[in-house]
């Protein structure tokens, strides 16, 4: 199966998931991938794609191993298992950073509602190597002279002609502080 219906379906997967365990599969899903297309790069890309694909593949291996694998009664097959094809390499890579970092927003998200301290240090553990995931991602893009973000969301582009009149607006700074469940 092509890779990029391959990373679709995770990201669609992802936004599906309704539980703890139901998104550390398919986050799991999703480092199974990035360690799939790695390795397909490394293979069978260009010369020049294939030291920073083999280190996309053990990225998406190390995140993947900070997520331990899925549980013995989860009885599907891994997505990753099935990448035969990888035809448009920059539109691969630019939907499989968008699925990056959708899971590590997930984790996060994971992490800051975690009832035992090993689920939060494995989320956030899985979020570190996420970002590892994302920053080879992003140097495979450079090396194909592309933009990582090259299809920005419409409504975080600023205005080409603002009104100088009007000082710009700006957000007021969000602060989390994430720390591990408390006993008890």
């Amino acid at each position: 199966m092509e890779a990029l219906r391959l990373i679709r379906s995770t990201r669609h997967a992802l936004t599906q998931a309704r539980s703890v365990p139901e998104v550390l599969v398919e986050a799991w899903q999703a480092c199974a991938l990035t360690e799939a297309v790695g390795g397909h790069l490394a293979l069978h890309g260009e010369e020049a794609l294939r030291a920073g694909a083999q280190l996309l593949a053990e990225a998406g291996g190390h995140a993947g191993g900070c997520l331990d694998r899925p549980p013995d009664d989860w009885t599907g097959f891994g997505r990753a298992a099935r990448l035969t094809e990888l035809a448009e390499p920059g539109a691969v890579l630019r939907e499989l950073r968008g699925l990056i970092h959708e899971v590590a927003e997930a984790l996060i998200i994971v992490a800051c509602g975690a009832d035992t301290e090993a689920l939060y240090w494995q989320c956030i553990d899985a979020v570190d190597a996420a970002a590892e995931c994302k920053d080879a991602v992003t140097e495979l893009l450079r090396t194909l002279h592309e933009e990582p973000d090259r299809d920005p969301d419409p409504d975080l582009v600023p205005d080409p002609d603002p009104d100088p009149a009007e000082p710009p607006e700006r957000a007021a700074p969000v602060t989390v502080t994430l720390q591990p469940p408390c006993p008890g």
